[in-house]
């Protein structure tokens, strides 16, 4: 039975695409709050909101849904209706650094980004009070070594402060941070007997967080940490760049004043490879500029479906379909990229020598943060025990052989790798 107490606190795993909740019971065991989702049921819920208008209701708040119903929603919508048309919103957790964002304009009404992660995070906790049986207001939140876009530790605290403001705002009383790689050692070393050194490397979706620590004892000893605000992400946009892009024109030219140029702005397909980024191009000034470069274009096919994609709001198909190709992408050497929406299909075979050739500099600069770790530490590749690698990006085969390269297949493990990050914060809500 779920514990029944205004006191206790869980684990809550904010990511970027992904969040987790998790309470330890009286006998240490970890229970994790389930979410509903097309049938079936998930430890995890997406980090994403759906704003939809209110017919006749311009400038007012707007129907706001999130997680698992937020898709749901989405996807039973009429885009093509503009009374009614909605828009998802995605990886907002990737701004909490950026000192020039500070919110944006939905329908006509400004929101502030805190008060958008505040109806996210507000919907979070009143699920694990549903599933926990009791109101929750306090939380060990997990928190990157780096932020995305942070350059420092100041914009570390920036971002740590906004975060904690939207917990506010979301009905969190009593917050308490802890690095997410840290939180997936003690996810590790539950019931661990004996004493090791323990690399572990945590691959979210925004970020990549690496900890070195010294776990088994009366007492988890920290000895390093380090982080790079990339991982998968940015193993997405690579795909987007390299593989979609180039269909919705972007490599396409186009004739002005009896010149060939460059059909559109690299800035339009940069738009393209971020979730939180695409809704961007949803503007009256950007659809203008659209359909004036499909007049002009030499391949005017390709940037119609370029219009197709921003018009009708596949942003999510879009992601959805690569991320599909990753997670192949990790069990097969080859494999087909295909969104299927309406009135666009994108079809191509893909080898999964390719994708790793254009995610080789993000491939360097997560060695580069591992080897910064190991040099800061002062400590031997032959001394680490154990090497446990959690989140969904752990999953690519390129990332694990910087790992097995290193240190040796032997020596690395994992367990649920979209979980354990939720299951240590739990485990260190409880003092366990």
């Amino acid at each position: 039975m779920p514990v029944r107490t205004t006191t206790a606190a869980i684990g809550l795993d904010f990511g970027t695409t992904n969040s987790s909740l998790a309470l330890t019971q009286p006998n240490n065991s970890v229970q994790f709050a389930e979410f509903p989702f097309a049938g079936t049921t998930t430890r995890s819920s997406r980090s994403v909101l759906y704003l939809q208008r209110r017919t006749g209701a311009l400038a007012k708040p707007a129907q706001v849904w999130t997680g698992p119903e937020a898709i749901e929603r989405y996807l039973a919508a009429d885009h093509f209706e503009e009374d009614i048309r909605g828009r998802l919103i995605q990886s907002l957790k990737s701004y909490l650094a950026v000192r020039s964002f500070t919110g944006t304009e939905i329908f006509g009404r400004r929101y502030l980004l805190e008060e958008l992660l505040g109806k996210l995070l507000g919907d979070l906790r009143a699920h694990a009070s549903r599933a926990f049986g009791f109101e929750v207001t306090r939380a060990v939140v997990g928190r990157p070594v780096m932020f995305v876009s942070a350059d420092s530790e100041a914009d570390n605290a920036f971002a740590e402060e906004r975060l904690r403001a939207a917990l506010t705002l979301g009905g969190f009383t009593d917050v308490r941070f802890q690095m997410e790689p840290v939180a997936a050692a003690y996810s590790y070393s539950h019931g661990l007997s004996h004493e090791e050194t323990v690399l572990v490397g945590d691959f979210g979706g925004g970020t990549t967080d690496f900890s070195l620590l010294r776990m088994g004892g009366v007492e988890p000893q920290v000895l390093g940490t380090t982080g790079v605000g990339l991982a998968g992400d940015s193993f997405d946009a690579k795909i987007v760049r390299y593989l979609v892009s180039p269909a919705l024109g972007s490599n396409s030219m186009a004739r002005s004043l009896n010149k060939v140029l460059p059909a559109l702005p690299a800035w339009v397909y940069a738009n393209l490879e971020r979730w939180h980024t695409l809704s961007f191009l949803q503007t009256h000034a950007v659809m203008e500029l659209l359909r004036t470069t499909h007049k002009r274009a030499m391949e005017p096919d390709k940037i119609a479906a370029l219009i197709t994609l921003v018009e009708h709001d596949f942003g999510y198909r879009l992601h959805g379909a690569v991320q599909r190709l990753k997670v192949d992408l990790s069990s097969l050497t080859e494999a087909e990229f295909a969104l299927d929406a309406d009135l666009l299909r994108l079809h191509a075979h893909v080898r999964r020598v390719d994708f790793e050739g254009w995610i080789a500099p993000e491939l360097q600069r997560m060695e580069r943060s591992l080897h910064d770790l190991m040099e800061s530490t002062a400590t031997r590749d032959a001394a680490v025990n154990r090497v446990f690698l959690t989140g969904g990006t752990s999953l690519v085969p390129a990332v694990r052989r910087v790992f097995t390269c290193r240190f040796g297949e032997e020596r690395v493990t994992s367990n649920d790798v979209f979980t354990s990050v939720a299951h240590g914060l739990a485990l260190m809500a409880a003092g366990a």
